[in-house]
């Protein structure tokens, strides 16, 4: 894995080989840091906002190991529901349930000799950690309806861009399983405090598009530079591709042309966080509100919103939403009420 003088981390789904390159010292431990425990089968928790190159790292990380002839296996906990997570992870015998029609390979079986990433792993479900922390300490589980063990040489990675810590805490995660899965943490720092990489990633990411549309894009103005370096960048460098796709598409001549409005900037005094904490807070609400206030169960909030119980239950408590002020089958505007009053006392905005 080389390095090169002006490079920087960046996300290239499309590239033959998956790259992690970098000259910024917070981007160079970070280097340091996977060639270091690449060697080993040690479990590594990478922490990083929405949009820094986790599943980049991850995959570096395989590729650096002597496990890089076998599968890099993704896994992504919040997108599963808990049943289908399990039977996704470990699989499942014919009949184990209704549906069951045929004996299924769960990933950890189809990552053997390979790696395992788990990405969003603090949205994996309560009930399932165990037989995850028994897959890190005994390398073996059952399948879904099954008796028999099944032994597998995996090596797990994990990401998240929650604060596992405080989950462990408040009972949202397993300290046993944050413990074994922290052996090596590896944190990636958000692109606001590495601006002087953004030329580079800008540059790059015009090059790629530019040749993917066949276009003669080029030329970037001090403006526009300008422009980009001070933008905070909530959605880090995955926001910083799309907005230069964007560009690209809408350039007519070798000047890349920024969207009109797309780097419009918080109201003065606020924060990018907060901002999108509002938004949060809103959409959560506006699910509690349809509920009836109801978090769990089938017509919850949180199958509306797409989260586990305990997850929403954790953002609820970041953005200052207490369950026992949910006004059950409020009027529009009692719950209008009860928005004006949380965004009012403010909530903590480390949720990410």
């Amino acid at each position: 894995m080389a390095t090169k003088a002006t490079s920087i981390i960046y996300l290239d789904s499309s590239a033959s080989r998956n790259e992690l390159i970098g000259s910024n010292r917070e981007l160079r431990k970070v280097l340091d840091s996977v060639r270091l425990v690449a060697r080993t089968d040690s479990a590594v928790l990478i922490h990083g906002e929405t949009g820094t190159g986790k599943e980049l790292v991850a995959k570096a990380i395989h590729e650096e190991s002597s496990r890089k002839g076998g599968p890099f296996v993704k896994v992504n906990c919040a997108a599963l529901p808990g049943g289908l997570l399990e039977s996704e992870l470990f699989g499942h015998e014919r009949g184990a349930f209704t549906g069951a029609f045929t004996q299924t390979t769960g990933r950890f079986q189809r990552a053997h000799t390979g790696t395992v990433f788990l990405d969003e792993i603090g949205d994996l479900p309560l009930e399932l950690q165990p037989k995850l922390l028994r897959v890190l300490q005994e390398q073996e589980f059952e399948r879904l309806g099954s008796h028999r063990t099944i032994r597998v040489d995996v090596r797990i990675v994990a990401a998240t861009n929650q604060n596992l810590p405080e989950m462990v805490r408040e009972r949202q995660f397993r300290a046993d399983l944050f413990y074994r899965l922290n052996v090596f943490p590896i944190t990636l720092p958000p692109l606001r405090e590495r601006s002087d990489d953004i030329p580079v990633l800008v540059q790059h990411f015009v090059r790629k598009y530019a040749s993917r549309m066949n276009k003669e894009v080029g030329n970037i103005s001090e403006e526009a530079m300008e422009a980009l370096r001070h933008y905070d960048w909530p959605g880090n460098i995955r926001e910083l591709q799309n907005v230069v796709e964007r560009a690209v598409i809408i350039s007519a001549g070798p000047n890349l042309e920024i969207p009109s409005g797309e780097l419009k900037r918080t109201v003065a005094g606020d924060t990018p966080t907060r901002a999108l904490d509002e938004v949060q807070r809103d959409h959560i609400l506006e699910a509690l509100r349809q509920s009836g206030g109801v978090v769990a169960g089938r017509n919850g909030a949180a199958v509306r919103l797409g989260l586990a119980r305990a997850t929403l239950q954790y953002r609820m408590r970041k953005l200052g939403i207490a369950q026992g002020r949910v006004v059950r089958g409020g009027s529009a505007a009692e719950w209008d009420h009860l928005r004006k009053s949380d965004s009012a006392t403010g909530p903590s905005h480390d949720l990410i």
